[in-house]
């Protein structure tokens, strides 16, 4: 299970099918999960806040989000959520892809927003909160997505359309040219490291596997990954894989010891140890609660 296929999983209404590929769901933090970890998509994704307070990486700059707050993911932006101390926080996440808006060559909205947004070319602001001039328009959009999908109507994929080509119409007023504040390549290594821990966590990855990955030495690799992600790389790891299980356990019936070794957890007490430092009790009493 990787992070975007738990995020399909999540999914509690009767949309998502490859001819109309969009998903909203709730999630709560910490109820559902304490986080998130980093990763990205090909899928454009919206996240707006309920209840509460947490914190919003996008392409490793944080964001602290309130009730009312929305944040913008294009394709391709690396993310993560987490817990903001011991605050909770409701959020409703819509996750789309831009091909269900787009057509052939030779329509406009294609050629001059859709592909640009797609391609990075062109890029929206992260954080609309209430008072900012287009949040209205934009939590209006939102809102209203909401009331199609409480009862799916006959036609509802044409009214869900209509508001995501409205609030792409509000978000226009702060495009802006794809120049991110940092080193692309640095960010495209990154991208591709996460993706494979992703794709490939529950097996063995060494520090040299990950440095290769970036095309770094090792002990370039280290304080690269440090100064990017604010710990190190077998934290990351340890973090990423505590997650998943922490995940199963609510989610499944299979045995701690199973859970442990299709996370990559080699070694039960280790797991249960690392486990218990993140959550503050072992994976019984986790599944318990």
């Amino acid at each position: 299970m990787n992070i975007h296929e738990y995020e399909c999983s999540q999914e509690t209404k009767p949309h998502g099918h490859d001819n109309f590929p969009f998903n909203i769901y709730l999630c709560s933090i910490p109820l559902d999960f304490t986080a998130v970890p980093a990763h990205w998509h090909n899928a454009m994704e919206i996240i707006y806040i309920k209840k509460g307070c947490g914190s919003i990486h996008v392409d490793l700059i944080p964001f602290h989000v309130t009730k009312g707050d929305i944040i913008v993911v294009p394709p391709g932006q690396l993310h993560s959520i987490e817990q903001l101390f011991d605050h909770s926080m409701e959020y409703e996440n819509i996750i789309f892809k831009l091909s269900m808006l787009m057509a052939p060559q030779g329509d406009v909205c294609t050629e001059a927003f859709f592909q640009p947004l797609k391609q990075g070319k062109i890029l929206p602001d992260t954080l609309y909160s209430p008072g900012s001039p287009s949040y209205p328009a934009l939590s209006s959009c939102l809102d209203a997505i909401d009331s199609i999908c409480r009862d799916f109507l006959p036609g509802y994929q044409l009214a869900i359309k209509g508001q995501l080509f409205s609030f792409f119409y509000g978000l226009s007023k702060s495009f802006h040219k794809g120049s991110p504040h940092r080193d692309n390549k640095s960010l495209d290594r990154l991208k591709g490291l996460l993706k494979h821990v992703e794709t490939n966590y529950c097996d063995k990855i060494a520090i040299a596997d990950a440095a290769q990955i970036c095309g770094f030495s090792q002990s370039h690799f280290m304080k690269f990954f440090k100064a990017n992600m604010g710990v190190s790389f077998t934290d990351y790891l340890n973090d990423y894989r505590i997650t998943m299980a922490a995940r199963l356990l609510g989610s499944s019936s299979d045995t701690v010891v199973n859970i442990a070794a299709e996370t990559g957890f080699e070694n039960l007490s280790y797991f249960n140890r690392v486990f218990k430092r993140k959550y503050q009790c072992t994976p019984t009493e986790f599944r318990r609660k």
